[in-house]
């Protein structure tokens, strides 16, 4: 055959020599796809460029714009980064270096440790490589040919990774003098390599267990163009500067310690801003017909049994014993719901039961990744299971999706909506899944959603909408979530009687707005560079007298707020004003009332905002009314 034909993804089709790769194919397209292609996906497989092409071959050209492009791009600067580590340190040991969702990483064993220091000297030296413009070249070997090379060079982690793999074809990466066990793809050659940069150093457990090796783990990042790197980087800039880590210490909002890893402490003033979340989620549970409930922490062995977490969720659960019982600490609320509703006799009549929960609950999660609020071992979901007949899981999935629309615009933000479907491990037949699976995507038909499907990413029990939110730096976040379930209530046995005077199977929603409720507050945070909307802020006033003669008077406007159900505070402290107000701007305090004789005699405060700065002047009567009304709107900017 002197000719092969490939189908693009547009349905056309290309003829091309026999033996030609899918970069001849880039380049036949037009050599700017050639320039920007960084992989291919070949009948389904993300493959490098060079990979030869066969008749009748499905084929996608892939650039720096597609996931699987960036990966194949940053895994390559991943390798770049190795190899230039490994000329400066030739002692190195390499473990593993794949590409991230913003750059990549490599895990190395290296003595002295590397620091940031030494991150201009390694870039200088990628920069060298780059140059050299040296091609990624793949290797198929035996699995034994495989363990005998890196056995000679003494690569310990590369060999355990090796004797792990199954017997057949191993496969590794060259380029110049490096070479890597990775099964690429990768990019033809270093040259392709324009910007990156080194961005941190931490430690990571040897393939994340807390008994093996400590080793570093080097971030960075690669682009196709300095103008795209240095675009990231003052995004980069502007997310550090709005971590909700470092707000949080710097607000007083929460803290964590050595001796609760991964559960945080809540500060009083972090404490107010959970409890006006709490607030305005009750307020609108109420509205929509929601009652609370509460359920244990901690339930015998035999429950998480008959609901299939203990096969299913087992290695992130905590246990222990009572009276010689196993007992476990509750991962989900789910269970406990399940036996509230079966405390008594149902009817369709008392269908839809709509039970909210905020519940407690623990996971066991690595060390390594635990990342402030974001990523805990305890955290509060504020969980609602809709008990329901299968006639009315349209009319309520719609509701929820009203609920959580009402509930973000509340904060600002924007979102879309992925329906995931069944997981390879899951429970319950074809057809429950199928007529859950249904029942979702109905629902958001009929509301005219657009939303992407995650296919096999549905939780063990049925399939899920994930709401997730962009928060003003355009990051994405999943935080609600509906998932349909027709398997636990089989397991627990859940009946209601139906009009017929027979007995039904309900079906059960899962549902989470905040999702995990600290996770939420860390999201706003950053959302909002901890200055808060007046609703949430910890302090929503601080009174400023102008000298202390007039404290008594700005003791006086401070009460009157504080009767009048605003949260406020005196600062009468021997500080100069201007230094008492840029205290409060950097504390976020929505307003600061400047007080002096005039306001005294006329019982009045000058207004300034944290953004606006001088915002007129006002009776304290006023002023109450303005700012109650502004807290009972939860307006985001002031009125």
């Amino acid at each position: 055959m002197s000719t092969i034909s490939v189908s693009l993804p547009d349905g056309s089709k290309r003829e091309l020599a026999a033996g030609s790769t899918a970069l001849d194919l880039a380049e036949g397209i037009g050599p700017r796809l050639a320039k920007a292609a960084t992989g291919a996906r070949i009948n389904g497989e993300v493959k490098s460029l060079p990979t030869p092409l066969n008749d009748g071959d499905q084929v996608e050209i892939l650039t720096f714009d597609s996931q699987d492009g960036r990966n194949v791009f940053r895994h390559s600067a991943a390798h770049l980064m190795a190899s230039a580590i490994m000329r400066l340190r030739p002692n190195t040991k390499l473990a593993i270096g794949p590409a991230i969702e913003d750059g990549f990483y490599y895990d190395i064993d290296t003595d002295p440790p590397i620091s940031e220091e030494d991150f201009p000297a390694i870039e200088a030296e990628m920069s060298k490589i780059v140059k050299e413009d040296t091609p990624f070249e793949r290797k198929d070997v035996s699995k034994g040919d495989a363990l005998s090379r890196f056995k000679a060079s003494d690569d310990v982690y590369k060999v355990e990774l090796i004797e792990d793999l199954e017997d057949g074809t191993i496969t590794y990466y060259e380029h110049g003098d490096f070479t890597d066990l990775c099964r690429g793809p990768h990019l033809p050659s270093t040259g392709r390599i324009k910007a990156f940069k080194l961005l941190s150093v931490a430690g990571a457990y040897w393939r994340g267990d807390e008994r093996r090796p400590m080793l570093q783990r080097i971030y960075g990042t690669a682009f196709p163009s300095k103008k795209e790197l240095d675009e990231y980087l003052t995004f980069r800039a502007e997310a550090e500067k709005r971590d909700h880590r470092k707000l949080g210490k710097q607000l007083d909002l929460f803290s964590f310690h050595s001796v609760g890893p991964g559960f945080p402490f809540f500060h009083p003033k972090g404490m107010i801003v959970l409890n006006a979340l709490m607030e305005f989620w009750r307020e609108e549970h109420r509205k929509r017909g929601y009652d609370e409930i509460r359920t244990p922490i901690i339930l015998d062995r035999v429950l998480w049994e008959q609901s299939g977490h203990w096969d299913h969720y087992k290695e992130n659960m905590y246990f222990t014993q009572i009276d010689e019982r196993d007992f476990a600490v509750k991962p989900m609320n789910c269970p406990g719901g399940m036996l509230v509703y079966k405390s008594d006799l149902r009817s369709y009549r008392d269908l839809p039961m709509r039970m909210a929960e905020v519940g407690t609950v623990h996971r066991h999660e690595k060390s390594g990744v635990l990342h402030g609020l974001s990523r805990v071992r305890m955290f509060t979901q504020d969980d609602a299971h809709l008990f329901i007949t299968p006639e009315q899981i349209q009319d309520e999935v719609i509701g929820i999706i009203d609920f959580v629309d009402h509930v973000y615009k509340a904060f600002g933000f924007d979102y879309h909506v992925e329906l995931s479907t069944r997981p390879e491990n899951s429970i319950g037949s074809h057809e429950m899944w199928e007529t859950a699976t249904a029942g979702l995507t109905n629902a958001l038909d009929v509301k005219g959603m657009p939303y992407k499907v995650n296919e096999g990413d549905g939780a063990f029990y049925g399939p899920k909408i994930d709401f997730h939110i962009k928060d003003c730096l355009k990051r994405s976040w999943q935080c609600a979530t509906i998932q349909l379930d027709f398997a636990m209530p089989e397991k627990f046995d859940l009946e209601y009687t139906g009009a017929d005077g027979n007995r039904h199977r309900p079906v059960v929603i899962h549902r989470v707005i905040y999702g995990s409720i600290e996770r939420f507050f860390g999201i706003l945070i950053e959302h909002f560079a901890g200055a808060f909307p007046l609703w949430l802020a910890p302090v929503q006033a601080v009174v400023v007298p102008v000298a202390s003669a007039f404290d008594t008077y700005a003791k006086w406007v401070r009460d009157r707020l504080f009767e009048a159900g605003l949260r406020a505070e005196v600062d009468d402290s021997t500080e100069t004003m201007k230094y008492k107000i840029r205290g409060a701007q950097t504390r976020q305090v929505p307003y600061m009332l400047v007080v002096g004789e005039r306001e005294q005699s006329s019982k009045t405060v000058a207004i300034r905002h944290r953004r606006k700065e001088d915002a007129g002047a006002a009776t304290v009567d006023d002023l109450i009314a303005r700012l109650k009304q502004e807290v009972a709107s939860r307006a985001l900017d002031p009125l």
